[in-house]
This record gives C-alpha cells, structure tokens and sequence, in this order.
C-alpha cells in the first residue's frame, strides 16, 4: 500500500474541486453580481461615465505623474485631474444656468405682453420660400389677435412658471448628485486605475484566455478613438462654422458656433444648427450669406463624417464605417449620450470575436 495516497499537498498534484461545490460557486457569484448591479442600478450611468472619462484622459494622466515629483503624485494627480474635468463641466453648466434663468425671466415677460397685445407678424415670415403665406395666415389669425394669442398663450403662461421650474429643478439636482459621484469615482480610477487595470488583465486571462484581453484592448481603443473622433472633430467643426457666421454677419455668433460644436458630437447634429442659421440669414435678406454657410457647413460635415471620423474612431481597430456609424446610432438610441461611446466599444468587441472565429489560426510550428 501506498502511504502517501492519503497525504495533502503533494507536490505537482491537482486538486479537482467538486462539481456541485463549483456549481454552488458560481451561483452565489451570480447572486452577488446580481445582487450588486440592483443595488448600484441609479449610479451605473455615473459609474460609465468615469469610466469613459477615464479611459480618455488616462494618457495626459500619465503625462501629469511623470511631471509630479515625490511621492504626492498618487494623490496629487489625480486630484488636479479630477478637479480640472469638474471645472471645465461646473463652468459652462453654471453660465448657462444664469443665462437660461435670465432669458426665462424675459420669456415670462415676453407672453404676459403678448397675452394682452397679441404677437406681430415678423417682417420675415412672409419672405419664407414655399410656407411664407401659409405661415403669415396662421400667425395673424392665431397670434397677432389678442384673443386668440389670450387662450393660445395663456396654457403656455400657466405651464412655464410652475411646471418647468419644478421639474427641471429637480433634474437639475438629480444630475448634480449623478456628476458628483462621477469625479469622485474617477478620482478614484485615476489613482487605483494601474491596478485595476492589472487585476482586470488576470481576469480576462483566466475567463478568456489572451482573447479577452485583446477584446479589452479593442474596446479601450474604440472608446479612445471615439472620443477623438466625436468630441475632438466636433469642437473642430464648431470653430470653422463659428468663423463662417460671422464672416455671414450672424447674430450671436458665438452662441451659435458653442451650439454646433456640442450637437456636431451627435451624428447629423451640426445640420440642424448651420440650416437654422441659413434659412435665418436667407429670410432677413442676406440669401447669399446663408446659401454659403449652408454650404461651407455641409462641406465640412461631409469631410468630418466621411474622411476624419472613420479614420479616429475604427483606424485602431481596424472598424469599418458602417459598424462605426451602427455603434453610433444605436448606442445613441440605446443609452443616450452615453451609447455614443459604448456603442462603437461593443462593436469593437464583436468585430473582435468575429475575426477570432472566422479568420484562420496562424499555423503551429512543430
């Protein structure tokens, strides 16, 4: 007989553990995952959020150490960091809360006038290629008379006071609460963020092998070259729109150029602001004005959509446009803002795994 049959621990030896004990360990891992994303369901969008943000500023975070010296760097870095996205957000957000509670003061204003006086008709609306008389009819009989505008008018003064400010006061501190928590999860992911990284590598290793982390890699550089593509290009195409307005002579030509820029992120955003600002300039006169912005804007569209964008957001991937533009739309339709950056990710991920399995293996050297 054998007397070390019995004894533990051999070396070289592999313990198999018992099925249903592996089966009773993975349920109660899917219980807790579970368990986990229910409890955590109202913070998920922040918790993407950070970790889009921090996937996209990871390499000026890693530029800010190196310039940090001592051992401050841990926390120092990502603090400026963090606080640096929180400024460049707070900012623009409280100036547009001023002029937004500044210009509903004058729209409130703007309807009691015109419940008692009725609205004219603008010299312009008559002018309107194809609906200018339809539209001049309707104006005069529904809104240049005061009684008419007096019902018409009244629901909307009855409704914006009371309604908006209510709801949109509560969105408003609802969203705050979302964005607090996003800076100070990513605080947390730029000063853990190597680590976690590290543990994240070992996982996919034991679940997927080295296929999971090339998957990991193809959605970090999905989402790097999205953001490149959808927000850098998108900045890029509000500049050179904002320097035709005022070239074209465009009231508020600022205001209109921070506009484009933000909608150029969504797909076909940018149209709806530079058609407005041409059919604007056409009906106050200047029809040659507005059919060059119009124009110069598509152009610039057309280059952005069809050249720039592929190359930024599926060059690292090796993605193809319909896929980008897929990822795109319904990540957008799917998730919101935030599918415009997990979109193109998930479609990097399948791409992936559809090379992995179609493709033939490299041959084995014997």
């Amino acid at each position: 007989m054998n007397d070390n049959a019995d004894a533990p621990g051999q070396p070289g030896e592999v313990k198999l553990e018992p099925a249903p004990q592996r089966i009773a360990r993975l349920a109660l891992a899917a219980v807790l995952v579970l368990l986990g994303l229910w409890i955590l369901h109202r913070y998920l969008v922040a918790l993407a959020w950070a970790a889009v943000l921090a996937i996209a500023l990871w390499p000026l975070y890693r530029r800010l150490v190196g310039a940090l010296p001592g051992r401050g760097q841990r926390i120092v870095a990502p603090l400026i960091l963090t606080m640096s996205v929180g400024l460049v957000f707070i900012v623009p957000f409280v100036y547009a809360a001023v002029e937004v509670a500044r210009e509903t003061q004058v729209f409130v204003q703007y309807l009691v006038d015109a419940r008692r006086s009725g609205i004219p008709v603008p010299d312009w609306v008559p002018r309107l290629p194809g609906v200018g008389s339809l539209l001049d009819e309707w104006w005069r009989s529904n809104l240049s008379d005061p009684s008419a505008a007096q019902g018409l008018l009244g629901r909307i003064y009855s409704w914006v006071p009371a309604q908006s400010a209510r709801e949109v006061g509560g969105e408003i501190v609802h969203r705050m609460i979302l964005f607090g928590f996003t800076l100070l999860t990513l605080f947390f992911l730029f000063r853990d963020g190597t680590e976690l990284s590290r543990q994240l590598v070992g996982l996919s290793d034991r679940l997927l092998g080295q296929q999971g982390e090339r998957i990991g890699r193809h959605m970090i550089q999905a989402v790097l070259g999205t953001v490149n593509g959808l927000v850098l290009v998108g900045l890029g195409e509000g500049v050179l729109l904002g320097i035709a307005y005022i070239i074209a002579g465009l009231p508020h030509p600022v205001s209109f150029a921070v506009v484009t820029g933000i909608l150029a992120v969504i797909p076909f955003g940018a149209p709806v602001v530079f058609g407005a600002a041409a059919v604007y300039l056409a009906a106050a006169g200047s029809v040659a004005a507005g059919a060059a912005v119009f124009g110069f804007g598509t152009a610039v569209v057309f280059i952005a959509d069809h050249f720039i964008r592929p190359v930024l957001i599926g060059g690292a991937v090796r993605l193809p446009f319909l896929w980008v533009l897929l990822g795109i739309l319904g990540g957008l339709e799917t998730f919101g803002i935030l599918g415009l950056f997990l979109g193109p990710a998930v479609m990097a991920a399948l791409i992936s795994l559809w090379r992995e399995w179609t493709e033939p293996a490299p041959p084995r050297i014997v």
